[in-house]
């Protein structure tokens, strides 16, 4: 059996994931998969992704990924990225797609005119390069991982969402915006670990050993 799968639907750069994978979890079986079998086999689930949200729910519908990945989510450790992370939620203003509706919120575009910083500065969308990550839950996959360390970002949208209990980090662009979330077996991230060096690898780490108190 596949320790970790990560789901690949044509979307995003999956070698980057698992080069940082290997890195972060020497001894586990990771695999790179389109395969709905091998994903609903993999003990753990990571659903990477760049691009459009209208695209990317296309493509996991035509590759008949899109009921496994609903499975992975409700019943095994699963990890999403960027669009990953996105998907979890009802829908996106991005092609008014709806997504896979896990979690309560939708997917805004940063909005052009509040871009501004307090000196006046403008800002550019898409958001992309280092940022702090605020930590506003203890989690198994922070352990490790200062509040407020670095990580990498690039995105045009971001979740808005009412489930407070449900956000696990946020992070400024030029407001506090949502850029990780948790709930039971869930961890998703807004930004790119395996671009964010050591606190990304060890995240990644972190994911792989994490076992996850399930709801009954």
């Amino acid at each position: 059996m596949t320790d970790i799968a990560i789901v690949d639907y044509g979307m995003g750069n999956l070698r980057s994931v698992l080069k940082a994978l290997e890195h972060a979890a020497p001894t586990a079986s990771i695999v790179v998969t389109s395969d709905p079998s091998i994903v609903h086999q993999a003990k753990r689930v990571i659903v990477p992704g760049q691009g459009a949200m209208p695209n990317c729910m296309r493509e996991l519908d035509a590759r008949g990924l899109h009921q496994v990945v609903l499975e992975a989510a409700a019943n095994k450790p699963f990890l999403g990225i960027c669009i990953g992370l996105q998907m979890l939620f009802e829908e996106s203003e991005e092609g008014h797609v709806s997504c896979l509706n896990i979690l309560p919120g939708k997917v805004v575009h940063f909005p052009i005119e509040a871009m501004t910083t307090t000196d006046g500065q403008k800002l550019k969308v898409p958001h992309m390069g280092w940022n702090q990550v605020h930590q506003t839950m203890a989690h198994p996959l922070w352990e490790g991982i200062a509040d407020n360390t670095r990580f990498y970002f690039v995105h045009s949208y971001h979740v808005e969402t009412s489930h407070l209990k449900s956000i696990a980090a946020s992070s400024n662009y030029p407001f506090p915006f949502t850029c990780a979330v948790a709930q039971d077996n869930i961890f998703a991230v807004q930004f790119h670990p395996e671009k964010s060096h050591a606190s990304g690898l060890r995240l990644l780490s972190n994911f792989a050993q994490w076992t996850p108190n399930f709801k009954n």
